[in-house]
């Protein structure tokens, strides 16, 4: 069968590239094209366009990019109607998959949707887009299900692909000597995201906490596909190191960690560090999501839970002052880094349910079958 699948940044070229490594298991004919990344590319996906032409963050980005992301969109449904696949596979990417989903209707093409945007925290009325324009919904958190069937809609639940992604990862234990960190003081580790956006409000935070602890170590998970201008201010600092696309390294060594809001939160639970999740955007971006958002909390951790587990820290709460105290409080309070770790250890329990790649990629391929694709 032929497969087209699109994701649209790291964190899903990730996920992409596992499910399509699992897909060949039960289709091993199925042929790849799509948008994605270098995972995807490296599981036998023939790409059209890089995920790095894609990555926009928060409403003025994509606002002041309307004209660029309608090019790509335009340019991806020229290219499904010259591959004519038996299915579309979307996997993240709200904005963009969205209209894609639309287009597949359209044409009467067949769509599956994985990591589906996450549309219980805003705009909840677009669960009857999905469910007008997606054959099937694969999602991978246990409270989505429910979610969903308040809509009269029957989803499949997978289980997280990013504890696959964790479980599956294979500890470098020459990792701590490579980097020239063996003999350091507990380390934190720095995780400010992917995206330029994300970047350029969080890394000036961070500086400034790194700034207040000259003693402590500090090493940064940093992406090689972004300006490292873009890390300029942390640069300066000698107990500053640089880990580029290594951060489940970083983390199986880490004491502790600032992570920027996103799927980082969970991975870092996942890896059992105690961690403040951060988060500032533009005044007129958090202006206009507060204005929609309809969920208690932004982190993974304490959405899946279901109660506050690791403190967020958002816009003006994002500051030195607050994050250098919880981070102090993480390190040196025994019994409350403790409790943390017993309620993360209570989240990979709600969340082990099996390989999610292989359980989305045997359920795809068996309703393709049924279909008689």
């Amino acid at each position: 069968m032929r497969y087209y699948i699109i994701a649209g940044e790291r964190s899903g070229d990730l996920h992409a590239g596992n499910l399509v490594r699992a897909i060949q298991q039960h289709d091993p004919q199925a042929e790849f094209q799509g948008f994605g990344g270098d995972y995807m590319e490296s599981g036998g996906v023939k790409l059209t366009v890089h995920y790095r032409d894609l990555a926009f963050m928060g409403l003025v980005e994509i606002l002041t990019n309307l004209n660029r992301i309608s090019r790509y969109i335009g340019k991806c449904k020229a290219d499904i109607a010259a591959y004519k696949p038996d299915v579309i596979i979307l996997v993240d990417y709200g904005g963009f998959n969205r209209r894609i989903a639309k287009f597949g209707k359209k044409n009467s093409i067949k769509v599956f949707y994985y990591i589906p945007p996450k549309v219980w925290a805003w705009y909840q009325r677009r669960a009857l887009e999905l469910k007008a324009n997606v054959d099937q919904l694969f999602v991978i958190l246990p409270f989505e299900k429910d979610f969903f069937k308040r809509f009269d809609w029957e989803v499949d639940y997978v289980g997280n692909p990013v504890l696959d992604a964790v479980k599956a990862h294979i500890q470098d234990l020459q990792f701590l000597e490579r980097n020239q960190l063996t003999g350091k003081t507990p380390l934190v580790a720095l995780l400010p995201g992917s995206r330029r956006q994300e970047l350029r409000t969080i890394i000036p935070l961070m500086a400034a906490v790194v700034e207040r602890f000259p003693d402590r170590q500090f090493a940064v998970a940093a992406v090689s596909n972004l300006d490292k201008s873009l890390y300029g201010l942390l640069q300066q600092y000698p107990n500053v190191t640089f880990i580029f696309e290594d951060t489940y390294n970083l983390l199986q060594h880490a004491a502790a960690a600032i992570v920027t809001s996103g799927t980082a939160t969970l991975e870092t639970a996942l890896f059992r560090v105690p961690q403040v999740v951060v988060y500032k955007a533009s005044q007129v971006s958090y202006w206009l999501v507060k204005q929609i958002i309809r969920v208690a909390y932004i982190s993974l951790v304490n959405l899946i839970a279901g109660k506050e587990v690791v403190k967020e820290m958002i816009q003006g709460k994002a500051n030195p002052d607050d994050v250098s105290a919880e981070l102090t409080h993480m390190l040196e309070d025994i019994p409350y880094r403790e409790n943390m770790l017993q309620e993360y250890d209570r989240i990979i329990q709600i969340l082990d349910t099996g390989s999610a790649s292989d359980n989305a990629a045997r359920l795809m391929t068996q309703y393709l079958k049924k279909a008689g694709k």
